[in-house]
């Protein structure tokens, strides 16, 4: 689950100062749909969904496969799907992609810790097509098996069937070394503090978006320089669910 609680602040390349808080995040919230077509065209009209790539991959997918109740499938809000568990709000989501959307191209590798309902998981797959590959990692057995299911309702589903967009049940702060190193990882749960087996599984000149932090958490932008170096900047205040 992810909820901002006050709008992206940049930081100076190789810093981690606090994230600022300021007014005006409220917009984030109003982004709701009489539709998934209206969903998408609001996030996109409200400067959230900034990225053409990830707003055409996630007009595919739509979200009433990935909920338990499809009449609030285009509300803007996070939604609880069980097991302690939650898919993150459309603007969520729709932020996370637009900050890695430069590293999910066609061809691109992709982790997705904390995969749950399998929405962004389905998402990554479309944004990199064929020549790429997305794995996600739960550690809820059920929740794999769901989003398994619903990415099949979507056209990701041919890409599972072709094995470029797998789910396995895993540690999220474990990764998936398997597949290392990848372009681009998204976590969708909040670590207490940045997990180095996913620092490791990036590649050089990869980025992750990750929340960091317990009582207060941040999203945080982890990127690897081409040699090597990791810098990170702290995008905004948020409240997820813990990575477990």
């Amino acid at each position: 689950m992810g909820k901002p609680l006050c709008p992206a602040a940049c930081a100076p390349p190789g810093t981690y100062p606090p994230a600022r808080t300021s007014p005006g995040d409220d917009m984030m919230w109003h982004c709701h749909g009489a539709n998934y077509a209206e969903l998408v065209s609001n996030l996109q009209n409200r400067g959230i969904l900034t990225s053409n790539d990830a707003a055409k991959a996630m007009s595919k997918v739509d979200r009433k496969f990935f909920v338990p109740d499809s009449n609030k499938a285009y509300n803007d809000a996070p939604q609880v799907i069980g097991y302690r568990a939650t898919i993150s709000a459309p603007h969520m989501h729709s932020y996370c992609l637009s900050l890695l959307a430069d590293h999910a191209k066609p061809g691109a590798s992709v982790l997705d810790v904390g995969s749950g309902s399998g929405y962004l998981t389905a998402v990554f797959g479309l944004m990199v097509g064929e020549t790429g590959r997305v794995v996600g990692v739960e550690h809820i057995p059920e929740l794999v098996e769901r989003s398994i299911a619903a990415i099949k309702k979507t056209p990701a589903g041919s890409l599972m069937d072709h094995g470029k967009i797998v789910v396995r049940v895993a540690d999220g702060k474990l990764g998936n070394a398997e597949g290392a190193p990848y372009d681009c990882i998204h976590v969708g749960a909040a670590a207490a503090e940045l997990p180095e087996a996913l620092v490791q599984q990036l590649k050089p000149g990869g980025r992750m978006v990750i929340p960091v932090g317990t009582d207060n958490q941040n999203l945080v932008i982890i990127d690897k320089l081409p040699d090597g170096t990791v810098e990170k900047t702290r995008k905004m205040v948020v409240r997820y669910v813990p990575l477990l």
